[in-house]
């Protein structure tokens, strides 16, 4: 009979609540530097927090922090494969404005 390696482990309702309390402090942030104005750099950071939000959720609410070093580079792999794609988004949206403008029909 083959045992189960797989062992459970319980987590203390106290760290899913400071993970929550963390959540809504970035949560608030998020809204905090929508009002504020700071030019291109509104985009960076609210992707930052996005991105410590989405950690956070996935390290504690999807139990990757107590999970198997395979699962890990999986996890690895999909931030990978995110990073490629902001990259490739940011690389159009960043050079948009190299080209010319159509004038209409009125320029003349």
């Amino acid at each position: 009979m083959q045992e189960d390696i797989h062992e459970h482990i319980v987590v203390d309702k106290k760290k899913y609540y400071l993970v929550f309390a963390a959540l809504m402090l970035l949560l608030a942030g998020t809204v905090g530097v929508a009002y504020i104005h700071l030019g291109r750099l509104n985009v960076f950071a609210a992707l930052t927090i996005a991105f410590i939000k989405a950690t956070l959720i996935i390290l504690y609410f999807m139990h990757v922090r107590y999970s198997s070093r395979l699962l890990w580079v999986f996890v690895a792999a999909g931030f990978f494969w995110l990073g490629i794609m902001f990259a490739l988004s940011f690389s159009d949206y960043l050079t948009r404005d190299w080209l010319p403008q159509p004038t209409g029909w009125e320029s003349d």
